[in-house]
């Protein structure tokens, strides 16, 4: 027999402490990237519409919050920039492939 779901009552009272945390946690992550210095990141960009899709009343948003996080392109491209992954697609140039800047940290290495 599948279990029977859970009402908005029940989901409510088993996940919102531990999510109220989350979202503090992300709040807190923000106001830190505020305050600090130096140059932007192409990563906050995508940070910000994907939080801005979680807050819309609409369905599937865990989908397309990944989504916004997503590479989807079709062409392979000839290297890798780098050794890691940044955990967001940074915007193409016109050629279509991020350039070296966008896919290092501040001392030149590849992407953290």
């Amino acid at each position: 027999m599948p279990p029977i779901p859970l009402d908005k009552q029940q989901v409510l009272d088993l996940y919102f402490l531990e999510h109220r945390a989350k979202l503090l946690d992300l709040a807190a992550f923000l106001d830190r990237y505020d305050r600090a210095g130096g140059a932007g990141d192409f990563r906050i960009e995508v940070f910000r519409e994907a939080v801005k899709i979680l807050s819309e009343d609409a369905p599937e948003r865990a989908r397309r919050g990944q989504e916004a996080f997503s590479d989807h392109s079709i062409e392979p491209i000839p290297t890798a920039p780098g050794k890691g992954a940044v955990g967001a697609q940074p915007p193409a140039k016109s050629g279509g492939t991020p350039s070296d800047a966008e896919t290092s940290d501040s001392n030149g290495r590849g992407a953290l």
